[in-house]
């Protein structure tokens, strides 16, 4: 029994949450009614594929080509067959033209490893609204809990089939940490490893400010993330300094602010970490201007 379209590594399917929409990756509309994954896929079955998340803007999204590119490194971790980017390329120009929702919309890149009896891979890209709590986010900030993420990120950097650095569809951890940092009374999480350091959220990377210098943690076991690479250079433009340094909770706590920033968010402000309040940073409306914050 399949509750999917099967998916063609060329005319895989895109789709359109908030107004009701399907197209296929050669720019085709389909009806949004449709079913579109099969019983037996492996990303329903075990998680088993990769995704990306972007914010659009007025039909435009952002940091495409950078999505594009980390999906294909998270593909090579997991050796998945990926649709060749100018695929992708047209399902989102294709979504996005039919995009009939709010100026801002979530766009998702999805491909898993298809379905368990066999085939291609099922990739299709999706479409809506974005969450109303992320401009209440963007304006009064988050506060978070500090969870142990149980490693080191350096450790785990030299063990690849953990997938430390992938974006994959298993998010079903980082999902049960926001759903206890809530059950605490907080909004969100940051991660730290078994060494006392900073890692990330559960989607977001961490950032911090010390007087014009921007920090962030090194990539070692986490997900290199899309938009601080583009806060980091535009700040620098701007006259920033912009450092990769290993960081503790003493350095949230002693900072002049706090970010979580991410593709949808954009730069959501840390407002309490374990409870005690802290201020959102007078940095954080000139780096919403620099990163271009609706």
């Amino acid at each position: 029994m399949a509750l999917a379209i099967a998916a063609d590594p060329v005319r895989t399917i895109v789709t359109g949450m908030a107004t009701p929409m399907v197209a296929l990756l050669d720019g085709t509309i389909a009806d949004a009614q449709h079913p579109l994954v099969h019983v037996d896929d492996m990303g329903l079955l075990r998680g088993d594929g990769i995704f990306e998340t972007t914010l659009a803007v007025d039909r435009e999204p952002r940091d495409l080509e950078d999505h594009l590119a980390r999906m294909r490194a998270s593909a090579t971790m997991l050796d998945l067959t990926l649709p060749a980017a100018a695929d992708w390329r047209r399902g989102v120009a294709a979504v996005l033209a039919g995009w009939s929702g709010d100026r801002e919309a979530v766009v998702r890149l999805i491909c898993t490893r298809g379905r368990e009896s066999g085939g291609p891979p099922t990739a299709f890209v999706m479409c809506g609204d974005i969450n109303p709590h992320v401009a209440v986010e963007r304006r009064d900030g988050v506060s978070v809990v500090l969870l142990d993420r149980g490693f080191v990120g350096a450790e785990v950097a030299g063990m690849p089939w953990l997938l430390a650095g992938a974006k994959t569809l298993s998010y079903a951890l980082n999902m049960a940490a926001r759903r206890y940092a809530v059950a605490q009374g907080s909004d969100d999480v940051i991660f730290i490893g078994r060494d006392g350091r900073v890692l990330e959220g559960p989607t977001a990377t961490v950032v911090i400010a010390r007087g014009r210098t921007l920090l962030t943690p090194p990539v070692e076991g986490i997900l290199a993330g899309v938009t601080v690479r583009r806060l980091f250079r535009d700040a620098a433009a701007a006259g920033w300094e912009t450092v990769t340094a290993a960081l503790t909770p003493a350095d949230l706590a002693s900072s002049d602010g706090v970010w979580l920033v991410s593709g949808v968010r954009l730069l959501a402000p840390v407002n309490a970490v374990d409870g005690a309040r802290r201020p959102i940073g007078e940095a954080t409306e000139e780096l919403a201007r620099v990163l271009n914050v609706p």
